[in-house]
């Protein structure tokens, strides 16, 4: 009988965790609260160290076994993550210039300050620095991956294949595990300080249309994936709701790897397509980030009465889809990353950029949310164009010459 009793999935663990820290942060004690952020401290920094070893270990044998075109699906993957980007930023730029006009007029600026000044701290921290940073793990692991399809032998590839065994043991018997206890120290973090809720009420209007354009975003990504992958795009968005959920309470595309990677497989994606596109898209494909930056760099544009100059927007925009591309997948990362092209492109005051950055970092998840579950859609589209090549390369060889 004990075999059989089903477990409850993360899913359901995730959603429980969330309702339970937004309940408990309105009534536990300081010391309860700042208790759970200290665990948080710690399991944040566990992830810190651990991500580049994931990316290290994922990516590295799958562009091995992808074989010798393994830098063609480089690029191909890079481009397309690019260019869902872009479009994600045109989309918030179209989408904010017909709306905000009625939306935001006779409304201005509030004093807002940063959630994360509000924060409670942990009662103590242990520095878990990573081996390396994320684009020196990336780097890493293309040109050892790529230098695998280029010579005989196996030992290092072998090597590689057990250290991806030891990552996913980490991810199976650690991260995944303790996942929904972390979300939860997160939102009951939130729910104490408060800020959040008047960063949210401020900007209220923008945040619906954010979020409508975000589910809209989502389903055209995953219509076009569908086109390629012969599965309804519904069907897909279900399989993948474990990470978007997960990435709520994260903020961190980094962080939910381990769950995106395992539910794209869910999905259907092959093995070493999704342990290549995951942890690489979760670096370079931030479309949900680039459609929050847009519109709300727009907002506080209207808000200031500063003039839009719309050649000035698309130059932001093909900015700010390569800036992403080094944004660190940590909560507030892409805003962080893109305060230098808001002073520099947009003129964007001090002020202003800490409006900006209170307002990213209010609703982070969302974007994130979005960020992560795009990656499926990419991941699919890249393993039906893989399985594409390799039946046309089988076709060819067998084909008979005159």
């Amino acid at each position: 009988m004990t075999s059989r009793r089903r477990s409850i999935g993360l899913l359901p663990k995730i959603l429980i965790a969330i309702v339970l820290g937004i309940v408990c942060g309105l009534f536990f004690p300081e010391w309860l609260t700042r208790a759970f952020v200290t665990f948080n401290g710690l399991f944040g920094n566990f992830l810190s160290f651990i991500i580049p070893l994931i990316i290290v270990g994922l990516i590295t044998p799958a562009i091995a076994e992808l074989g010798k075109g393994a830098g063609k699906w480089l690029a191909v993957t890079a481009a397309i993550a690019y260019g869902s980007t872009l479009f994600a930023g045109f989309l918030g730029f179209a989408t904010s210039m017909a709306v905000f006009p009625s939306l935001l007029t006779g409304k201005s600026a509030q004093s807002v300050t940063n959630p994360e000044d509000a924060l409670l701290a942990p009662f103590f921290t242990v520095e878990m620095p990573p081996l390396m940073g994320v684009m020196t793990a990336l780097i890493l692991a293309f040109v050892i991956g790529v230098g695998l399809t280029l010579v005989d032998g196996d030992v290092i590839r072998r090597g590689f294949v057990e250290f991806r065994d030891i990552v996913n043991k980490v991810i199976a018997g650690i991260l995944i595990p303790l996942l929904p206890l972390y979300i939860f120290g997160v939102f009951l973090n939130m729910t104490a300080a408060g800020q959040v809720w008047n960063v949210v009420t401020t900007f209220l209007g923008v945040i619906v249309m954010v979020f409508i354009l975000t589910v809209v975003l989502l389903l055209i990504q995953y219509s076009i994936a569908s086109a390629f992958f012969k599965k309804n795009p519904l069907s897909m968005l279900k399989a993948m709701l474990p990470a978007y959920v997960t990435a709520l309470g994260t903020s961190s595309s980094a962080a939910t790897i381990p769950v995106t990677h395992r539910q794209a497989m869910t999905m259907g994606v092959s093995g070493p397509v999704a342990s290549f596109v995951i942890p690489l898209c979760a670096t370079i494909h931030l479309a949900g980030s680039t459609l929050k930056i847009t519109c709300f760099s727009l907002a506080v544009m209207f808000l200031y009465g500063k003039p839009i100059d719309i050649p000035t927007i698309v130059g932001f925009i093909l900015m700010l889809g390569i800036m992403m591309v080094a944004a660190p997948g940590v909560p507030g990362g892409a805003i962080m990353t893109a305060t230098g092209l808001l002073s520099t492109m947009l003129g964007f005051t001090e002020p202003q950029v800490g409006l900006m950055i209170a307002t990213y970092i209010a609703i982070d998840s969302f974007g994130t949310a979005t960020n992560v579950t795009g990656d499926g859609a990419i991941a699919a589209v890249v393993d039906t164009l893989t399985r594409r090549s390799r039946t046309t390369e089988t076709d060819t060889a067998i084909t008979p010459t005159t």
